[in-house]
C-alpha cells in the first residue's frame, strides 16, 4: 500500500490535542505548587527537614503507585474513560490536601493525588500518541509537556500572589490550603472537556471494536485514503496478539524496548529539573533573594522560562528530529548546572553579586530541559514499543520516572547538607555529560516514521538505535 499525501491537519484534531494534554496543566500544578507553599506548610506545622522532604516527595510516591495500576485501567476501560477517572481523583485529592489538619494528613492527601498525576503521566501521553496523525504526532505529545510548564508557572504566580498578600497583611500562615485546594478547578474543567472526546482508535481496534474506529478517523476528517492507511497500519500491527506480560517473557525485543525507556525516563529525571522546580524557592535563598516574595518571584521567571523555552521543541521536533535536539539540550543543561554549581561553592552571603550569574545559569539550564528532555523523551516513550505490548511499555517507563522522581524529591534537601550547595549542582552537571553517551549508543531518532514501522523494526531485531530507519 502506498503512503497517501496527507491533508492539512484539522482544528479538531489540535481540540482533542489540547484537551487531553490539559491533564498535563494539573500535572505541572501540583508540581510547581509546592515550591512556594513550603514555607508556609513549614511554619504551620514546624516540621523538620526530613518531614518536609517526605511532605514534597509523597506526591511523587503516589505518581509511583498511580503508573502501575494504570496500564491495567486504560487496557481495561479506554484511554479516553481513565482519563476521566484521574480527573476525579485530582478534585478528590486537592480538596483533601487544602483540609488536612496535620502534616501526616498532608502526606496522606498529596499521596492520594500523587495517583491521579500517575494515572495522568501515564494515559494522556499514550492517548496523544494513539490517536495523533503521523505529521504532527510528535507536536501533539509536545503540547502535553508544554501544558505541564504552563500549570507550573501558574502555580508559581499563584503562589507569588498569596505569600506577597500574606506579606502585606502581616500573616505567617494558611495561606498554602488555598494554593493547593485550587487545582481543583481546572480538575474539573478538565473532567468536562475529556467528555467530548473520542476513544483512542487504536484502543478500539484491540477491543474488536473496528466500525468504532473507523468513525473516529472520520470524525477528525481524515481522507479515504488516510483512513485506509491507519487501518492497514493498524490491522498488521496487531496480528500478533500478545499481551504485554507474555511480550516481556517471551519476546527479548520487546525488553529491549522496555530498558530503553526506563533508562530515558531515569535521565530524565537526573537532570536535575524537579531539583528546581520543587525546591526553586530554596535555590532562589541560596542565590541570595532574602525575602520570601523576591524568592518566589525568582520561581515565576523559572516557569516563564520554562515555557517559553519549550515551544522550541514544538517548533522543531518533527523538523529536526529528536536527537539532534537532545544532544544540544544535554549540553546546555550540563555546562549551565557546571557554572551554578561553581558559584555556589563561594561565599554568595559576602559577595551577594555571584548570585545573578548563578540565577542566569539555572534560567539556562530550563532552556536546555525545556528544549529537549523535557517533552522529547515522553516522546521517545510513546513510540518505540509495540502495540500489543504499549500499555505495559509505558507503565515501566512512566513509574521509572516517578521512582526516580521521587527519589530526586526525597533526598535533595540531604545533598545541600552533607554534599555543600556546589557539589549538589556540580554533581547534576556532570550526569548530563554521561547522557549524551547513552543517546550515542542506544536511542533511535524517530522523526517522520510510523509507529508500525518502529514496531516492524524493534521485533526483527535491528539494534535500539536503527529501529527508527
Amino acid at each position: 500500500m502506498t503512503t497517501p499525501t496527507p491533508r492539512k491537519v484539522q482544528p479538531i484534531v489540535y481540540f482533542i490535542g489540547f484537551t487531553a494534554a490539559l491533564a498535563g496543566l494539573l500535572f505541572g500544578l501540583d508540581v510547581g505548587v509546592i515550591s512556594g507553599a513550603q514555607e508556609f506548610i513549614k511554619k504551620d506545622f514546624e516540621v523538620p527537614t526530613w518531614k518536609l522532604e517526605s511532605i514534597v516527595s509523597a506526591l511523587l510516591w503516589g505518581a509511583v503507585f498511580g503508573t502501575l495500576i494504570s496500564g491495567t485501567i486504560s487496557s481495561r476501560f479506554g484511554r479516553r474513560k481513565t482519563i476521566l477517572v484521574s480527573a476525579v481523583i485530582f478534585i478528590v485529592g486537592s480538596l483533601f490536601c487544602s483540609i488536612s489538619t496535620t502534616p501526616e494528613m498532608l502526606i496522606v492527601a498529596r499521596f492520594v493525588l500523587g495517583i491521579a498525576v500517575g494515572v495522568a503521566s501515564f494515559t494522556a501521553p499514550l492517548y496523544l500518541s494513539e490517536i495523533s496523525p503521523q505529521s504532527v504526532r510528535g507536536s501533539l505529545i509536545s503540547m502535553y509537556q508544554l501544558m505541564i510548564t504552563i500549570g507550573i508557572v501558574v502555580a508559581f504566580l499563584s503562589d507569588t500572589w498569596l505569600a506577597s498578600y500574606a506579606t502585606f497583611n502581616g500573616e505567617t500562615g494558611g495561606h498554602w490550603r488555598v494554593m493547593l485546594g485550587i487545582i481543583s478547578i481546572p480538575a474539573a474543567i478538565m473532567f468536562l472537556g475529556v467528555l467530548f472526546l473520542p476513544e483512542s482508535p487504536r484502543w478500539l481496534f484491540m477491543k474488536g471494536r473496528k466500525d468504532e474506529a473507523i468513525q473516529v478517523f472520520k470524525g477528525m476528517h481524515l481522507g479515504p485514503t488516510e483512513i485506509d492507511m491507519e487501518v492497514f497500519e493498524i490491522e498488521e500491527s496487531l496480528k500478533v496478539r500478545q499481551n504485554g506480560f507474555s511480550m516481556f517473557f517471551q519476546n527479548p525485543n520487546f525488553r529491549r524496548a522496555i530498558f530503553l525507556g526506563m533508562g530515558l525516563q531515569t535521565i530524565q529525571q537526573l537532570t536535575g529539573i524537579n531539583v528546581v522546580m520543587y525546591y526553586a524557592q530554596t535555590i532562589f535563598k541560596i542565590a541570595g533573594f532574602t525575602t520570601v516574595v523576591a524568592q518566589n518571584w525568582g520561581t515565576v521567571i523559572v516557569g516563564l522560562t520554562n515555557v517559553l523555552a519549550t515551544f522550541i521543541a514544538i517548533a522543531w521536533v518533527d523538523r529536526l528530529g529528536r536527537k539532534p535536539i537532545m544532544y544540544a539540550g544535554f549540553v546546555v543543561m550540563g555546562l549551565a548546572l557546571l557554572t551554578v554549581g561553581y558559584f555556589f561553592k563561594s561565599d554568595i552571603s559576602a559577595h551577594p553579586e555571584m548570585g545573578y550569574p548563578a540565577i542566569f545559569a539555572l534560567l539556562m539550564f530550563i532552556v536546555g530541559f525545556a528544549m529537549s528532555a523535557g517533552p522529547i523523551i515522553w516522546v521517545l516513550c510513546s513510540e518505540i514499543y509495540p502495540n500489543s505490548g504499549r500499555d505495559l511499555g509505558v507503565t515501566f517507563s512512566t513509574s521509572t520516572n516517578w521512582f526516580v522522581n521521587a527519589i530526586v524529591g526525597q533526598t535533595f534537601l540531604s545533598l545541600l547538607t552533607h554534599l555543600g550547595n556546589g557539589n549538589t549542582f556540580l554533581l547534576y552537571g556532570g550526569m548530563n555529560a554521561l547522557f549524551i553517551v547513552f543517546f550515542v549508543l542506544y536511542v533511535p531518532e524517530t522523526k517522520g516514521v510510523t509507529l508500525e514501522k518502529i514496531e516492524a523494526n524493534l521485533l526483527s531485531g535491528l539494534p535500539l538505535r536503527k529501529i527508527g530507519r
